[in-house]
């Protein structure tokens, strides 16, 4: 077995979470590495200070000989279907609002979920 390098962990697809900071910008951290953070200003500028921050948490790790956790396997598998109970008056503004953007019900709830947990979405409605 050889022996894991920089560009082995590096190549990984850690998970990166990014949140607007309270004092404006972003702050961007890879939960895998404890304490790999970094911030920017805009939603490009964090994301390209997480790569420097990652790529400086690994060399550390490997320079002092600290296991390095690797990102977590999706075991599950998803469907992509999901079926809900809501109210009938919350299904009424839901579908009142579909027909006011000219979509079906299924894309307007899942655009409004997907913008509802900061998932990219293409605006089309």
């Amino acid at each position: 077995m050889s022996k894991k390098d920089l560009q082995y962990y590096l190549d990984l697809p850690y998970r990166i979470v990014l949140h607007p900071a309270d004092e404006g910008g972003y702050v961007v951290e890879i939960l895998e590495l404890p304490g790999c953070l970094s911030q920017g200003e805009t939603i490009e500028e964090a994301l390209e200070m997480i790569e420097d921050a990652k790529r400086a948490w690994l060399e550390v790790a490997l320079e002092e000989g600290i296991e390095i956790p690797e990102p977590a396997r999706d075991t599950e598998e998803y469907s992509g279907k999901l079926n809900i109970r809501i109210p009938k008056s919350l299904h009424r503004i839901l579908s009142e609002k579909a027909k006011e953007e000219n979509v079906s019900l299924n894309q307007y709830i899942n655009y409004q979920l997907s913008r509802g947990v900061g998932y990219p979405t293409k605006r089309s409605l």
